[in-house]
């Protein structure tokens, strides 16, 4: 958790400055991403909320993405983590919505996806995503991998700007 929170630290010295909001929405990782980002002391001037998106009706319940617009798209793929970061960002108003989808294992998942597979997605006045394949059924150092990757693409996402 340690390493999680240092690139949170720098993610909330940014957001700090910048007088920015990020909300996340996350499944396979578990709330680490959250977890992370609270740590931080004055979380809350930029911490606005998140969901734990691990099931269909959580999907439904807290996101308000229901089956229809789900046709076409499945789970842990990158439309989907488009879809949740753009979604956790409308829902919350808040200037970036940050969202994690996949498999942790030891197993795959029920699309096909290999245990170590994840998407991310980043999404502000545009989206950024990206796929990540660990390659191992190691569920909870995938659980963090796939943290340590999403707050990554956050900070070189405010980098950039």
């Amino acid at each position: 958790m340690k390493e999680l929170v240092g690139i949170a630290e720098q993610i909330a010295t940014r957001l700090v400055a910048r007088k920015e909001t990020i909300a996340v929405a996350e499944s396979s990782s578990g709330g680490l991403i959250s977890a992370a980002l609270l740590s931080v002391p004055g979380a809350s001037s930029y911490f606005l909320g998140s969901a734990v998106v691990y099931t269909r009706d959580a999907r439904r319940i807290l996101m308000g993405i229901g089956d229809a617009e789900m046709k076409g798209i499945r789970s842990a793929s990158e439309p989907y983590a488009k879809l949740l970061a753009n979604r956790v960002r409308d829902r919350f108003a808040t200037h970036w919505g940050l969202s994690e989808t996949g498999a942790t294992g030891p197993t795959g998942n029920r699309y096909g996806d290999a245990a170590g597979h994840c998407c991310l997605a980043i999404a502000d006045a545009e989206t950024r995503v990206m796929m990540l394949e660990t390659g191992s059924n190691d569920r909870l150092a995938n659980m963090h991998v796939f943290a340590q990757a999403a707050l990554n693409l956050l900070l070189q996402r405010l980098s950039e700007r």
